[in-house]
C-alpha cells in the first residue's frame, strides 16, 4: 500500500499534472465566460435576426419525451466559439515562440565569428611554420 501511495504522490507532484489541473480550472472559468457570452449576447442577437426566435425554447415533444434541439444548437455555437478562441490562443503562443526562436538564432549567428578564407589560410601557414621550427 505504501508503494502505491508513494507512486501517487510522485505522480501528483509532477509539474505536468499541476499544469494540467490549472489548465482545467482556467478552462472551466473560460467556458463559463463564453457560455455567458453565447447565452446573453450572441443568441439573443441571432434570435432577433431570425425573427425573434428564442433558441432555448425550441423543442419537439414526442409522446412523453421532450427533445430540446434549441439547447443543442446553443451548445454547438458555444463549442465553436470556445474552439475558435483556443485556436487563436494557440496561434498567438506559437507566434510568440517563433519570434523567440528567431531572436535566439540571430544572437547565435552574431556570436559566430566568421573568418575570411585568407585569414584561415594564413593561420594554417603559421601553424605549419611552427611545426617545422619545432622539428629542427
Amino acid at each position: 500500500m505504501k508503494g502505491i501511495a508513494k507512486e501517487f504522490r510522485d505522480f501528483i507532484s509532477r509539474g505536468n499534472v499541476i499544469d494540467l489541473a490549472v489548465g482545467v480550472i482556467i478552462g472551466g472559468a473560460f467556458g463559463k465566460i463564453v457560455s455567458s457570452l453565447v447565452d446573453n449576447v450572441l443568441m439573443p442577437l441571432i434570435g432577433i435576426l431570425l425573427g425573434g426566435v428564442n433558441f432555448t425554447n425550441l423543442s419537439v415533444k414526442i409522446k412523453d419525451a421532450t427533445i430540446s434541439y434549441g439547447l443543442f444548437i446553443q451548445n454547438v455555437i458555444d463549442f465553436l466559439i470556445v474552439a475558435f478562441c483556443v485556436f487563436l490562443l494557440v496561434k498567438f503562443v506559437n507566434k510568440l515562440s517563433s519570434i523567440a526562436d528567431k531572436k535566439k538564432k540571430r544572437e547565435e549567428k552574431k556570436e559566430e565569428i566568421v573568418k575570411q578564407p585568407d585569414i584561415v589560410l594564413l593561420e594554417e601557414i603559421r601553424d605549419l611554420l611552427k611545426k617545422q621550427n619545432k622539428a629542427k
